[in-house]
């Protein structure tokens, strides 16, 4: 137990070090307002028992005082004052500016750490972890870094009592000082305490945002299957689980400052009993006994601001914790310095050789293999099974993933050897789930591109979008609600589309895109996009007939492996495989 808490607090310390290094300057500042501060509610202390001594006492002998004696008291009073606020100002500034910038830089880090991390790591971890990461984890993480200043002023403010205490009186400071042991050891138990307990509930904490991120996410699935029940039942068990854990902390806590409060007091209640004693027997006056219970009055206050980052420090811990595996994780996207080279400006070559790839943890993988060509300006069909590697091969064609071996080639060059940017300057990819921004028409289709209107239309009519756009009560301008929700499947896939068209991809991959456009609507898009001055190449995962007529050659994908290459109608003809799986669909689109 002692060696666990000792690497608690080692490890504490080490963080309240980190916090130090990266923002010295607002640290330093924020420190130096403190321990004014400090020197001021010390020199207050002082103050006061001088007053005593040589003002409010010889008044009462007197009977009277002097103007004189008054001013001077007033302007000494004033004049801590006017210091003691100038460090609260500062302490509070620049203690608050340096949490939010070290809070501000490990959001930045965190999510930058997203976007360089290849999509194979996000699909390992929850979108609610991931949330939970980038906000609450780090917040926790810094927390105590707002008393921190404060508490370092602290012991400046303590070491300068300390002195004074001795000079003053030794024998009742050596009565007083048995306090701060006292405080030390407790905040020790109490980190010890505490630390399994944070660590708990902030993990409960992802827990929950995790659980409701599913549930909100699923909405349409939970409501049309009735799940509202069984949802609001998990969540309501998961957030008993956080109130029960926080619950926990919050007794631990409830424990713990009462005694922390009640420490200097007892101090103060010592020194005020034996210092009676000491003041009858004139060992000492009446000055230093006000002086010194008052310091100890004081105390209070800066024993509490390190106690308040020593009880953050776990929760402070458990945040960090968790940020670490985020910002230390690899597997990141490296990129080449190759620039991409445009052909005649018009569409891609795209070369696919001896391609394989597994995904974590699973034995048999998904492709092994894949060669083949797609020439510029060219429709191919990619079709096959469901489980055969076609929408894997899709990411692998726009590099979402790399390959566990192969090689992706556009216009001769391995894309893993193009610059970054380069991929996403030249290939344009839209997915089969369509997801589109609680925004406009024109800030879906641009996504924040400084595009002109005649650009977006022209994309919109070759994503055949621009007669039901134009019907919209305000056109482009027009809000399509949280993932579409206004607008139909159809149409929203027609935005998708016309957002990857709008950028002049050379290389366009469709992963099963345009599932929900009718056929007629589908025909006209693709043959727009062969038949501009400047042909997109065009990769299409499909399953209808109507679609894979419309290629220039079909690449049959079975068991990860491309099993046949042709037209379709030579496919229909040879490969019993491919016949029978496109009649299916074919049957079953009648059917419906």
């Amino acid at each position: 137990m002692p060696r666990r808490r000792d690497a608690t607090l080692r490890r504490g310390m080490r963080h309240v070090a980190r916090a130090i290094r990266e923002q010295p300057g607002m640290f330093t500042l924020a420190f130096v307002a403190s321990s004014l501060y400090g020197a001021m509610t010390v020199a207050s202390a002082y103050v006061i028992g001088e007053v005593t001594e040589r003002v409010v006492l010889p008044a009462f002998e007197r009977g009277a005082t002097t103007a004189a004696a008054l001013t001077l008291t007033a302007a000494a009073v004033l004049g801590v004052a006017v210091l003691k606020i100038l460090g609260i100002i500062g302490r509070r500034l620049f203690a608050g500016v340096m949490s939010y910038r070290l809070q501000a830089a490990y959001r930045r880090r965190v999510t930058a750490q997203y976007l360089r991390l290849p999509l194979s790591w996000h699909q390992r971890h929850p979108t609610g972890q991931l949330l939970s990461n980038a906000n609450s984890d780090v917040e926790a993480a810094w927390f105590f870094v707002a008393p921190l200043p404060f508490a370092c002023g602290a012991i400046v403010m303590i070491a300068i009592t300390v002195a004074a205490l001795v000079a003053t009186d030794p024998w009742l400071a050596l009565v007083g000082l048995v306090v701060f042991p006292l405080v030390f050891v407790v905040n020790a138990v109490y980190s010890q305490v505490m630390a399994p307990r944070m660590a708990r509930a902030q993990q409960l904490r992802a827990e929950v945002s995790e659980i409701a991120h599913e549930s909100f996410d699923a909405g349409l699935v939970v409501k049309t299957l009735g799940r509202e029940d069984v949802e609001t039942r998990r969540f309501a068990a998961r957030a008993a689980e956080l109130r029960d854990g926080l619950v926990a902390v919050g007794r631990v806590r409830g424990l713990f400052d009462p005694l922390m409060e009640a420490l200097p007091n007892l101090g103060t209640l010592a020194v005020l009993l034996i210092g009676a004693g000491r003041v009858a027997d004139g060992a000492t006056d009446a000055g230093a006994l006000v002086s010194i219970a008052y310091l100890f009055t004081l105390l209070a206050l800066p024993i509490r601001a390190i106690g308040w980052v020593l009880a953050d420090l776990p929760r402070a811990l458990a945040g960090f914790d968790r940020v670490t595996p985020v910002l230390d994780a690899t597997g990141e996207t490296v990129h080449g310095d190759t620039p991409a080279t445009a052909a005649g400006g018009g569409g891609a070559d795209l070369a696919v050789r001896e391609l394989a790839f597994r995904f974590d943890g699973v034995e048999r993988p998904t492709l092994e293999g894949v060669t083949f060509d797609v020439a510029a300006g060219s429709t191919v069909a990619v079709v096959g099974p469901t489980g055969s590697g076609k929408s894997t091969l899709a990411g692998l064609l726009v590099r979402l993933v790399d390959p566990e071996s192969g090689a992706v080639l556009l216009d001769g060059v391995d894309v893993r050897a193009l610059r970054e940017g380069e991929v996403s300057g030249q290939a344009a990819f839209v997915a089969q789930g369509t997801f589109l921004f609680d925004d406009t028409v024109r800030g879906n289709v641009t996504l924040g591109a400084d595009l002109p209107d005649e650009e977006v239309w022209a994309a919109l009519r070759a994503a055949a979008a621009d007669g039901f756009v134009a019907r919209l009560p305000e056109g482009l301008d027009t809000r399509v609600g949280e993932r579409g929700a206004t607008l139909s499947g159809g149409q929203r896939q027609r935005l998708a589309l016309a957002r990857a068209v709008v950028r002049r991809p050379r290389l366009l991959v469709l992963d099963d895109a345009t599932s929900a456009v009718d056929p007629a609507v589908e025909a006209r898009i693709l043959d727009a996009l062969r038949d501009s001055e400047r042909p997109t190449t065009v990769v299409v995962v499909a399953y209808r007939q109507a679609t894979i007529a419309l290629a220039d050659e079909v690449v049959w994908l079975a068991g990860g492996r491309v099993a046949a290459r042709g037209s379709h109608e030579e496919l229909l003809a040879s490969v019993p495989g491919y016949a029978a799986l496109v009649r299916a669909y074919g049957q079953a689109e009648v059917a419906a």
